[in-house]
C-alpha cells in the first residue's frame, strides 16, 4: 500500500499544533524531524523533542486530496511561520526494501538471535525472534537495545516474571519469554509502541505470556526482573518508580544511557537501595546491572 507523505517546516512553538492539525484531517501518523542540524538534548518525561525549525511530516491515505490538506493548513495558520510544503507518494514496498538492506540476522551471546522474516536461524543451542519494521523502534541493531539482549541471553532467565518499561517494540520483553521467562509486562508512554509489541509477541507466538499497559493503566507491583531501555534523564526522574518495581533478590538492566551518564544513574539507584555494578559500554553507550538485596 502506497501513501501521501505531506510535510511542512515550522518553529518549535507551531509544530505542535500543526501535527493537531494534521491528526484531525486524518493522519495515519504524525513525526517530528530536525530541518537543520540541531543537537538533540533529552525531552524531559512526557515531552516530544521539538527543534527550533522543525519539519512535520503525516502520512495520509492515498483517496485524500493533498492540494486540499496544503489549502486547509495553509488557511489555518495564516501568518504562521509555515515553509517548504513537500507532497510526496511513498511507496511501502520501498521502504521495506530499504530497510532489509540494513537489517540482517544478528545472534547474541551465542544463544539468541533477532532475524527479520525469511532469515530465521534454527541453531541447535539457539532460540530465534523474528522481527520486522513496525511502527516503533527496537530492532537490536542498535547499541542500547543490543546491550540489553546481551544481557538477556547471558543470564539465566527461566521462569522468571519480567517488566519491560519503555518497551518500544517490545523486542527485550519477547527476547525474554523465548529465552524462557514465565511471563512479561510490557509499558510505553506511546500506544503504537504497545501496538508493535503485541504485533511482535504474536508473531513469535508468546502472546499469551505477554501484557501491555500505557503508565496511567499499570499498576505497580514488584517483580524478578526489570529492564529499562529509554534516557538517562527519565531513568534518573523515574528511579523511585522503577526502583520500586523490583522485588526483593531481583535484577534490573538500565540502557538508554550515554558512557559520561552512568555515574548519574547509577548514584540515583544506589539511593534505592541497588548494588550497581560497573558499566558495559559500546560505542558511545552503556548498560547499567543492578541487584535488589533481600
Amino acid at each position: 500500500m502506497a501513501w501521501h507523505q505531506l510535510s511542512v517546516i515550522t518553529d518549535e512553538t507551531t509544530a505542535p499544533d500543526v501535527s493537531e492539525f494534521f491528526s484531525e484531517l486524518g493522519a495515519v501518523s504524525v513525526t517530528y524531524s530536525d530541518a537543520e542540524d540541531e543537537p538533540v538534548y533529552e525531552p524531559a518525561i512526557d515531552q516530544t523533542k521539538v527543534w527550533s525549525r522543525t519539519r512535520v511530516t503525516a502520512l495520509f491515505e492515498l483517496d485524500t486530496d493533498p492540494d486540499i490538506v496544503h489549502n486547509l493548513l495553509f488557511n489555518q495558520f495564516i501568518g504562521q511561520p509555515l515553509q517548504e510544503w513537500v507532497a510526496e507518494v511513498l511507496q511501502d514496498q520501498a521502504w521495506e526494501r530499504a530497510w532489509m538492506e540494513h537489517f540482517q540476522a544478528m545472534k547474541f551471546a551465542n544463544r539468541l538471535w533477532i532475524c527479520p522474516s525469511g532469515q530465521e536461524q534454527h541453531e541447535p543451542g539457539t532460540v530465534c525472534m523474528t522481527l520486522d519494521p513496525g511502527l516503533a523502534f527496537g530492532t537490536g541493531t542498535h547499541p542500547t537495545t543490543a546491550l540489553c539482549l546481551e544481557w538477556l541471553a547471558g543470564n539465566d532467565i527461566k521462569d522468571k516474571v519480567l517488566i519491560d518499561y519503555g518497551c518500544g517494540s517490545g523486542i527485550l520483553a519477547v527476547a525474554a519469554l523465548l529465552l524462557g521467562a514465565k511471563q512479561a509486562h510490557a509499558v510505553d508512554i506511546d500506544p503504537q509502541a504497545l501496538t508493535a509489541s503485541q504485533y511482535n509477541a504474536e508473531k513469535n507466538q508468546v502472546q499469551q505470556r505477554i501484557n501491555y499497559y500505557l503508565p496511567e493503566h499499570f499498576s505497580a507491583f514488584a517483580v524478578d526482573l526489570v529492564l529499562a531501555n529509554i534516557l538517562a534523564k527519565p531513568l534518573i526522574e523515574l528511579a523511585s518508580t522503577i526502583g520500586a518495581l523490583v522485588g526483593p533478590g531481583g535484577q534490573l538492566v538500565l540502557s538508554g544511557i550515554l558512557n559520561e551518564q552512568a555515574e548519574s544513574v547509577a548514584a540515583a539507584y544506589r539511593e534505592q537501595g541497588f548494588i550497581v555494578a560497573s558499566p558495559v559500554s559500546q560505542e558511545d553507550w552503556c548498560r547499567l546491572d543492578a541487584y535488589k538485596p533481600d
